[in-house]
């Protein structure tokens, strides 16, 4: 079942990416060109093969719009393309069309390729039982959407941002002299309101976050066999998560390793869009 699509983050995300797109004098080259009541047929296209997110902004996008179309979704989120499938049928006004057409196919484009690299990604670990997971290197603004393409991708959403969970990094440990200390301290403030995962890039931080009986460690920028002492190292009594420097072409052999989720944050920062086209008539 693929997730709901954040509505509502999408329409104020449509919203703005009008605002800027039209300014205050509208699409000056479409008014002047095209006669109000004009009619245009046209399809939103795939240029290659991928994995379809964010098709909510069709609708969102034509309805901001006074001269009516009617869309019909022909892949809906969750879906593979292959280069010339079809991902929407449009039909009515010329002028709403040719003015939200930007819009839409880069907010399709951004999500279906986010979608697509998480796919792919889950694909090439298929079997190891390890989970995908995304970060906070988010474009700023738009992160609910791009986890929920990550999501449609078959991947896991991390925390959502600071105030979701606890996640203590290298500078924290710092602040507070050692991993136990820095536990100590959130465990003071926070209680049980939230699990405690500790970033760790040695072995030895590994067993001090075990002595600390944390519920997550985040194994930082290992090697595949470190990561394998890690496993045996914590044998089952916390989660294990790598990340840093995992690329599509070394994925399978870190899930490999006996980790539990692997994070990625080209995921969401370096994912390239899908090409998508309108094409009228």
């Amino acid at each position: 079942m693929r997730p709901a699509a954040p509505l509502a983050e999408l329409a104020r995300i449509v919203q703005a990416a009008l605002t800027e797109d039209l300014g205050e004098r509208g699409d000056v080259t479409t008014e002047a060109i095209v006669p109000p009541g004009s009619q245009l047929q046209a399809v939103i296209r795939s240029r290659e093969s991928g994995r379809i997110a964010g098709t909510d902004a069709i609708a969102l996008t034509l309805a901001q719009f006074g001269e009516p179309v009617s869309a019909s979704v022909v892949t809906p989120d969750g879906a593979d393309v292959d280069p010339g499938d079809v991902v929407a049928s449009l039909d009515g006004s010329a002028r709403t069309l040719l003015s939200a057409e930007r819009v839409m196919l880069n907010l399709i484009g951004r999500l279906s390729g986010i979608a697509t690299a998480t796919a792919a990604v889950v694909c090439a670990v298929a079997g190891t039982g390890a989970a995908i997971k995304d970060t906070r290197k988010t474009t700023p603004g738009l992160r609910m959407l791009e986890k929920y393409a990550v999501a449609v991708g078959g991947g896991v959403n991390h925390r959502f941002g600071l105030y979701d969970a606890v996640l203590i990094k290298d500078n924290h440990i710092a602040a507070a002299g050692s991993v136990a200390g820095a536990v100590s301290r959130v465990r003071a403030r926070w209680g049980d309101t939230f699990p405690v995962q500790v970033e760790v890039d040695t072995l030895v931080q590994l067993e001090e976050a075990l002595a600390a009986a944390v519920d997550a460690v985040l194994l930082d920028n290992m090697a595949p066999e470190e990561l394998r002492r890690a496993v045996g190292i914590a044998r089952g009594r916390c989660h294990l998560e790598a990340s840093g420097g995992i690329t599509l072409a070394n994925v399978r052999a870190v899930a490999e390793t006996g980790v539990d989720s692997i994070s990625l944050g080209w995921l969401t920062h370096s994912a390239r869009s899908l090409d998508l086209g309108l094409d009228v008539g």
